[in-house]
C-alpha cells in the first residue's frame, strides 16, 4: 500500500467562529483506492503560506510511501532540514497528515484507530465545554459572572460535570503581567457565582492562557483555592517550565498546560519539573496519535493523566477521541459544547456526546468522513484573521474588559 495523493481544504468557520476562524483538513488516498481524513492545528501563519508547506511536506515525506510507516514518516519531517527540535508549524501538518495515515490504517484493518493503539479501556469519554453564555439580545457576553452561572447550570442540566471559563483578561503579545485588583476580584467572583450556581455537581476548570507572571499567579492561585477549581490552565505563559513550577508548588490547585507544546521533549520537562500534573495535548498539533500516546505513556509513569486539548474542528477531535479511548490515564476530553452547529454540519455523521460523555466511535479507522458538499461550500477561507490571535497592545491593568483571541 502506498498513499499517492492529498487534498486540502481550508474550511472558514462561520460566526461566531465557535471553534476558530478556520479548519485545515487533509484527505490522503492510497493506491488502492482507501481515503484518509485528517486536521491540522497550525496557527501562526495564514492558511495561504500553510498550504504550499502541507504540500512540501507530502511531497517529500510521504508520496509513494506506506502509511503503515508512521515512525519513518515522523522522523524524516521532524528531522527535515537538519531541525530534530519542535516546531510548532511543522508539527501541526505532521499531525494532520499522520491522522490521516492512521484513519487508512484503521481502514484498512476494518477496525477503530483506538483497538490498533492498545485497544479501548474507556467506553465513554468524561466532557467538559467553554461556557458560552448569551446576553438578552441574543450575544456571546464572557464580561457579566451571573450570565456564567445561568450558563453553567444549564451545561449541568444537560449532562456536563465540568466546565471551563477564562476571566482573567486579556492574552496580549506582551503577556504575562501581574493582574490588577480588580481583574483578581473579577476572576474570584466567576468562582463564586458559578461554584454557588452548581455546587458539587460540576467540577470548574479555571483557564487562563499564559497571561500571568508566576508571582501574579500565585496571588490568584490563592485567591480560587476556596472554590476547588480541578484545574489552573497554562497560568504562565509557556516555554519556561520552572517558572510554572513555581506556581504549581505555591498552590493546592492542580496546575495544567499544554495546549502549545509540541512532541514529546516539550511534554517531558513539564513532567520533570513538576510543572503540571494534567496534560493537555491538543493531538492535531503534538505531532499526531502516535506522539500523543507516547506523551500518555510518559505522563503514566509520573502519575500524570491527559485531558486533551480542542479549539479546532471534529476531525482533530475525532483523532483525539481516539486516543483518549485507549489511554489508561485519561482524565477528561474538551467539547464544544455538544458538537452540534458546524462541527455537525461539516461530517456527514457528528460526533457523540450523551449525557456529558463523549462516545467513541466503533467503526473503522477515525469513524468520521466529511461532508465535502458543506465543505465546498464553505471553502475557501478569504479573511485575513489568524485562527487564534493575542491583543497587540500591552495590557491596561486599569481596564476590566477582556480581550478575546
Amino acid at each position: 500500500m502506498k498513499i499517492v495523493s492529498l487534498e486540502t481544504h481550508v474550511v472558514a468557520v462561520p460566526p461566531p467562529h465557535i471553534g476558530g476562524m478556520y479548519w485545515i483538513f487533509v484527505t490522503l488516498r492510497s493506491d488502492d483506492g482507501i481515503t484518509g481524513v485528517g486536521e491540522i492545528y497550525a496557527t501562526a501563519f495564514h492558511p495561504a503560506a500553510l498550504v504550499p508547506l502541507i504540500e512540501d511536506v507530502f511531497t517529500r515525506h510521504l508520496l509513494d510511501h506506506d502509511p503503515h510507516d508512521i515512525e519513518r514518516f515522523w522522523r524524516a519531517a521532524y528531522s527535515s532540514g537538519f531541525t530534530q527540535r519542535p516546531d510548532p508549524t511543522m508539527m501541526g501538518i505532521v499531525s494532520g497528515l499522520e491522522i490521516a495515515c492512521w484513519d487508512i490504517i484503521g481502514k484498512a484493518a476494518g477496525r477503530p484507530v483506538h483497538a490498533l493503539m492498545g485497544g479501548r479501556v474507556h467506553d465513554r469519554l468524561r466532557a467538559y465545554t467553554y461556557l458560552y453564555p448569551r446576553n438578552a439580545a441574543g450575544e456571546l457576553d464572557f464580561d457579566d459572572p451571573d450570565l456564567a452561572a445561568e450558563c453553567a447550570l444549564e451545561m449541568v442540566e444537560a449532562g456536563f460535570t465540568a466546565l471551563k471559563f477564562d476571566p482573567a483578561g486579556p492574552y496580549t503579545n506582551y503577556s504575562g503581567h501581574h493582574l490588577s485588583l480588580p481583574v483578581m476580584a473579577r476572576c474570584e467572583m466567576f468562582c463564586r457565582r458559578i461554584r454557588e450556581a452548581v455546587g458539587d455537581r460540576a467540577d470548574i476548570l479555571f483557564g487562563t492562557h499564559g497571561q500571568m507572571v508566576p508571582a501574579s499567579a500565585i496571588r490568584l492561585a490563592r485567591r480560587l483555592e476556596p472554590y476547588d477549581p480541578l484545574w489552573f490552565e497554562e497560568p504562565v505563559p509557556p516555554g519556561q517550565e520552572e517558572a510554572m513550577t513555581e506556581v504549581a508548588r505555591a498552590t493546592s490547585i492542580p496546575v495544567s498546560t499544554g495546549e502549545r507544546l509540541t512532541t514529546k521533549y516539550e511534554f517531558l520537562r513539564v513532567l520533570q519539573t513538576g510543572a503540571a500534573s494534567i496534560l493537555q495535548m491538543n493531538v492535531a498539533r503534538v505531532g499526531g496519535l502516535s506522539e500523543a500516546k507516547k506523551i500518555a505513556a510518559m505522563a503514566e509513569a509520573y502519575y500524570a493523566q491527559i485531558a486533551p486539548h480542542l479549539y479546532n474542528g471534529p476531525v482533530g477531535a475525532a483523532a483525539s477521541i481516539q486516543l483518549s479511548a485507549a489511554t489508561p490515564n485519561f482524565l477528561i476530553h474538551e467539547a464544544i459544547l455538544d458538537f452540534s452547529g458546524f462541527h455537525a454540519e461539516v461530517l456527514r455523521h457528528p460526533l457523540r456526546l450523551e449525557d456529558g460523555h463523549i462516545l467513541p466511535s466503533r467503526e473503522p479507522g477515525l469513524g468520521v468522513e466529511l461532508n465535502l458538499d458543506v465543505v465546498a461550500r464553505h471553502s475557501p477561507y478569504e479573511g485575513q484573521r489568524l485562527h487564534l490571535q493575542m491583543d497587540p497592545r500591552p495590557v491596561d491593568v486599569t481596564s476590566l474588559a477582556p480581550a478575546r483571541g
